[in-house]
Parts: C-alpha cells; sequence; structure tokens
C-alpha cells in the first residue's frame, strides 16, 4: 500500500496538538510528513524540519509558499493532503487556500475563527471536489463507536435523556498571564473566537453526542460565564438542550472546574436501556437495561459490534486512548484519500467528522453566545 503525503502548516516543536497530530497520524503506517510551514519565522520552521528530519528545501516560511511550492512538484513527489494545526484564528485561510490548489485537507477543531468562514469553507470544500476531515477526535474511541453502533441498531430504544459534560481545571488560575501560551491564545477572542471553553472543549460535547445518537440539536438555551479576572471570553457553562427527535439534555462543561484533568462523559437514555462512557476510562462502555443486569463493554471483548472492533489495534485489555482516537480519524481519512485515488468517488458519509460537523460545532457557539447574552433564552441552532 502506498503511504501518503503529508505536508503541515503549525504544529512546529514545542506545539502540543502539532506532535499529537504527527504521532497520530504515523501509528497506522499510511502517512508520512513530507513539508510544512511549521511557524510563520523561517527559521523556526528551518529549526523545526531539522528536528523532524525533513530536508531544508521542504521547510517553508508561510503556507502560501508551502502550497504554491508544492503544487508545483511532480505529482510523485509533493504533498497530498495538509494538517492544519494552528490557532483557531489560522484554521480558515489555509484550508480554503489547500482546497483550492487541490489539496486535501484534515483541519483541528473548531473549523473557524467565524460562523461565516465555517460556511465559506463548506462551500469551498463541496466545489473542490476534495476530501476534508475535521479532528473531534473523541469519535475514534472503539466504546464511543461501540454505543453509536448500538444505538443505530435499536438496542436502546427511543432516545429520550443526554447528558453530557467536559470539565476541565487548567485555567482554575491566570495561567495565560504567566506566559503559558497554550492558554495566551484561548483566552484571547482575536484567535480564539466568540468562545473560550464553549469553542475549546463545549464544540467537542456537542460533536459527540450527535455522533453517537445520530439526533442532531435543533435548540439551546445557554449560561456562558468568565470567572476568571480579566477574561472576555467564556470559562464556564450550562447548556440545556432539545433534539429533533424531542429528547431532552443537559451539558456542563468548565475550564475552572478545579481538581478536573479532563473529564468528558456521555450518558445517553433510551426506552429501554442506556450507556455511559468517560474519557478517563475509555475502554468502558457501561450499559444498563430496562430487564437485565447491568453490562459493561470493553475494546475486542464479547458482543461488541464489528462497528467498534474494527478500530481495536491491540489485544483485549490494553487501554488505547487519546492518541489512538486521532489516529482512528487519520487512519479513516487515509482510506478515504486512497480510494480517491484509485478512480472512487468521495463518500457521502464518510467515518470522521466532516466539515458539515465543523459548521454544526459553530453554529453551537453562535447560538450559545447569543443565548447567553439574552438571559439564556431559547435558540434554534438551524
Amino acid at each position: 500500500m502506498s503511504r501518503l503525503k503529508m505536508g503541515m502548516v503549525g504544529g512546529g516543536i514545542g506545539s502540543f496538538i502539532g506532535d499529537v497530530h504527527r504521532k497520530a497520524a504515523s501509528i497506522d503506517g499510511m502517512i508520512d510528513l513530507v513539508c510544512g510551514a511549521f511557524s510563520s519565522s523561517k527559521e523556526k520552521s528551518l529549526a523545526s524540519a531539522k528536528e523532524l528530519g525533513i530536508s531544508d528545501d521542504r521547510a517553508y516560511g508561510s503556507f502560501e509558499e508551502m502550497i504554491k511550492k508544492e503544487a508545483k512538484l511532480p505529482e510523485e513527489k509533493r504533498m497530498e493532503f495538509v494538517a492544519i494545526v494552528t490557532p483557531n484564528h489560522m484554521h480558515f485561510p489555509p484550508t480554503k487556500m489547500a482546497l483550492e490548489h487541490g489539496f486535501h485537507v484534515i483541519c483541528d477543531k473548531p473549523l473557524s475563527l467565524t460562523l461565516d468562514e465555517a460556511i465559506e469553507l463548506e462551500k469551498t470544500v463541496s466545489s473542490s471536489g476534495k476530501v476534508f476531515a475535521l479532528t473531534h477526535n473523541y469519535t475514534g474511541y472503539p466504546m464511543v463507536k461501540q454505543a453509536k453502533a448500538m444505538i443505530a441498531k435499536g438496542d436502546l430504544g427511543t432516545i429520550r435523556k443526554i447528558n453530557v459534560h467536559y470539565l476541565q481545571g487548567w485555567l482554575s488560575t491566570a495561567v495565560e498571564k504567566t506566559g503559558q501560551k497554550q492558554a495566551a491564545w484561548r483566552v484571547d477572542p482575536k484567535r480564539s473566537g466568540i468562545g473560550g471553553a464553549l469553542g475549546d472543549i463545549g464544540t467537542h460535547a456537542e460533536n459527540l453526542i450527535e455522533y453517537i445518537t445520530d439526533i442532531k440539536i435543533n435548540a439551546i438555551a445557554a449560561d456562558l460565564t468568565a470567572f476568571g479576572d480579566g477574561r472576555s471570553l467564556d470559562d464556564d457553562g450550562n447548556v440545556l438542550l432539545r433534539f429533533e427527535n424531542g429528547a431532552k439534555g443537559i451539558m456542563s462543561f468548565s475550564q475552572i472546574a478545579t481538581g478536573e484533568e479532563n473529564n468528558l462523559g456521555v450518558k445517553i437514555y433510551g426506552t429501554k436501556g442506556s450507556v455511559e462512557w468517560y474519557q478517563e476510562n475509555p475502554n468502558q462502555l457501561i450499559v444498563k437495561w430496562l430487564d437485565k443486569p447491568k453490562q459493561i463493554y470493553t475494546p475486542g471483548g464479547n458482543g461488541t459490534y464489528p462497528e467498534s472492533s474494527a478500530y481495536v489495534r491491540i489485544p483485549a485489555g490494553h487501554p488505547e486512548g487519546y492518541l489512538e482516537g486521532f489516529a482512528t480519524i487519520y487512519r479513516s481519512f487515509a482510506k478515504e484519500l486512497l480510494g480517491v485515488k484509485n478512480g472512487k468517488d468521495i463518500s457521502t458519509n464518510p467515518d470522521f467528522p466532516t466539515v458539515i460537523d465543523g459548521v454544526r460545532g459553530m453554529k453551537f457557539i453562535y447560538a450559545a453566545v447569543e443565548s447567553s447574552k439574552n438571559n439564556a433564552s431559547w435558540i434554534k441552532m438551524n
């Protein structure tokens, strides 16, 4: 099987998310990193390329330079897709340019800085005929896929109630004032957009429940707060949810929940049973039934569906988690690209988040901000 050639925008040495993407892309042996605009500084980009074993002539000082020069290279040498691993305000420009120059794109979430940008990108993806993936990595966990398959098959009956929380505590103090880069851009509206924790982790919670249930949120009532002194963006939020099938739900997200690390959890209740899953214990899917004992599913264990077991890489009992979740998206994305290279049409329902999911996330951000400004009034998502 030929290995796909990847370029990267952002993610220089010292970058958290860039390193995550590189490791995830390499796990299944389908992708090679061949070039990058790792920094807006040519010197820093060259230094990063050297550490990553990439030649100087494939290290670029800007994404514009990279896309233009790579497009002129022979097909057997040039990158085939771009990974965008920059802060939110730098998702739209390189994504749009890459698509317009014939490159496929995989981008970190949220999709863009603004809803208008997201809508424009949806149109660009459609007109380009290229594959686009968004790295909502929690959709890649085997037990998340098991929950999705069980609901799709009707095991839980009609879904009536959905609770989701995503709680972190790393912004409990003003770390953005200490030179912490990850915090600094996340609390800056010019780089983060109109949502703080809402855009950073609230969109993960929104995407996760829509992915598992395949039921869309159609209205929300949100109460957003900036507890941190001097912060203009939310660091805490509570949201009531109404779903298109009549189900109701509750979402809570926070980055000032003191002592929490990455406490993402979801509970979904149907007329026949319920499922619950926690990211900090990702190898267990707890299932509670109306008329029989509780069950606990594990990756590759008895009773797991093919939709789940197909994504298990190692023997049962060996934990798979954060990096593997990203890797699953990269693997599914890579398989889609290889299919397109071999003449297949782009899938209408691929097993990775798409630009449509990205637009949904941006609509959620905008609806939540509008609701919160209007005393948590109900706002339609569509």
